[in-house]
């Protein structure tokens, strides 16, 4: 079976990470990087470990390199701009998240891919880390009985050191809730299986980057909130974000209550714990697994294996083995939720989802 040939646009922190687990799938072959950055280039070169053909810009890639698939791993702001040859082109394409930073070309890009005949996949790790897997198939088999809450909890480090310190800026990340937290907000409508109808967020920047300046500017950015989306189906979510607790144990937990069960999951140990209800009294009867994760795979990346299990399946997806897990519907939601929440969070009030056309 001849390899798939990938080009990455984009060679910074998370392109390299794409670099590393793309060298575990055979898969793959990775014949173009494309990058503004002579700098990341040559990081990119050097993470791969071999020549490839380097391009400063898109059209020259796409002219001279044999592609059959995409990575999109630019920052957030260039999406658009970067999807718009790749849609043309008609190639195959996994697109990091967020799928675009507004809800106007985030809509644009869910029709460009309803009409593309290749595959089009929205980067969303967090699906794709073993636990979180584990966990969702858990109470898609009926481990909680009927679900009735849904709470997410990162904390976590503040954002990295990015080329150009794009990513301290909303106007350049979408913000914090549209940035970071889509992944969460995906997470939640895979799990509850509805749609949000309200958001409600409490967040402000008051720990993080205050004392940074960029041209004289200050970040813009929250560093921690409390979410709350109403579902269509009665079911209600949490998100709780923290970006100055890097001295956590555990960097995530997922909790679903059902009227049967409360189930957990722990990331980075990869602990879940199940605990049915028991009457009052009663001896409690919690049973805690191991979701393990192959090493080797742990050490390409920095999302507890998830990059790569992602890739396998786009792979998968890009060969007619496997669906599309992560549409760019599914991309547009995610970023329809993070812009309710910035709106809530920074104008101090409930978000109806019908304000914004959904």
């Amino acid at each position: 079976m001849e390899k798939l040939r990938f080009g990455i646009v984009g060679v910074g922190m998370m392109g390299r990470e794409h670099i590393r687990n793309l060298k575990l799938h055979p898969e793959a072959e990775i014949v173009a990087l494309q990058d503004p950055v002579p700098e990341c280039l040559e990081k990119g070169v050097k993470q791969l470990g071999r020549p490839v053909a380097t391009y400063a810009d898109i059209p020259t890639m796409l002219a001279e390199a044999n592609l059959d698939c995409v990575l999109v791993v630019s920052p957030n702001y260039t999406h658009r701009k970067v999807l718009e040859p790749l849609f043309a082109a008609g190639l195959n394409i996994l697109c990091e998240k967020p799928l675009c930073t507004t809800i106007e070309d985030a809509r644009w890009a869910a029709d460009q891919a309803k009409a593309l005949k290749a595959v089009f996949w929205t980067g969303m790790e967090y699906r794709f880390m073993p636990p979180a897997a584990r966990f969702i198939q858990a109470i898609e088999g009926g481990d909680v009985g009927r679900l009735v809450q849904l709470s997410i909890r990162e904390h976590r480090f503040p954002f990295l050191v990015k080329v150009g310190d794009w990513n301290r800026f909303s106007r350049n990340t979408g913000g914090t809730m549209v940035e970071k937290c889509c992944h969460f907000f995906d997470l939640m409508r895979l799990i509850v299986k509805a749609e949000p109808v309200r958001v409600f967020c409490s967040g402000a920047m008051d720990v993080n980057h205050l004392d940074e300046r960029y041209d004289g500017e200050r970040p813009d950015i929250i560093d921690n909130s409390f979410t709350v989306v109403d579902f269509a189906n009665g079911v209600r979510a949490l998100l709780d974000l923290n970006m100055f607790a890097e001295g956590s144990e555990e960097q995530e937990a997922l909790t679903a209550v059902g009227d049967v069960a409360k189930l957990e999951a722990f990331i980075p140990s990869g602990d879940l714990v199940h605990s049915p209800r028991v009457p009052l009294g009663q001896p409690k009867r919690p049973v805690r697994t191991h979701v393990p994760v192959d090493p080797t795979i742990l050490e390409a990346g920095t999302h507890h294996g998830s990059t790569y299990y992602q890739i396998a399946a786009f792979i998968d997806a890009v060969r007619g083995r496997g669906p599309v897990q992560v549409t760019a519907e599914d991309g547009l939601r995610a970023v329809a939720i993070g812009v309710a929440a910035e709106t809530s969070a920074r104008e101090k009030r409930v978000v109806e989802m019908s304000e914004l056309g959904f």
